[in-house]
């Protein structure tokens, strides 16, 4: 499941990662806050939050993901991504260069640098 997270800058918008993500995660709750934050602003700040109750994606999630990256790719400005998943933090270096905005990765222990990072 994917949660939205509250309490951050108005410039950034965060989610949570918790138990196993699906791809009806996507189109229900990531791409609708994803839609009514372009309505507000042009380029978007991404906070990605994977921690200890994370437990993986099904497949259509990972379509979705995809999907969502390469449909958007120009809205991104900054994507901070929190995990402690070497699979995840790899993924994000091999491909994170596509994105034209700036990809950090940061462990979960460092959770309150990648907000400040992703806001600043």
């Amino acid at each position: 499941m994917i949660r939205v997270l509250s309490g951050l800058p108005d410039n950034v918008v965060g989610f949570e990662a918790v138990g196993e993500v699906h791809g009806s995660d996507y189109t229900e709750v990531l791409l609708p806050a994803l839609e009514r934050a372009l309505q507000n602003q042009p380029k978007i700040r991404l906070l990605y939050v994977l921690g200890a109750e994370f437990t993986g994606y099904s497949g259509g999630a990972m379509w979705q993901d995809t999907k969502l990256g390469f449909e958007h790719l120009r809205a991104w400005e900054k994507i901070a991504v929190v995990t402690d998943s070497g699979w995840v933090r790899d993924g994000v270096k091999a491909f994170g260069w596509m994105v034209p905005g700036d990809v950090a990765t940061f462990p979960t222990q460092d959770r309150a640098a990648a907000e400040a990072w992703v806001s600043a």
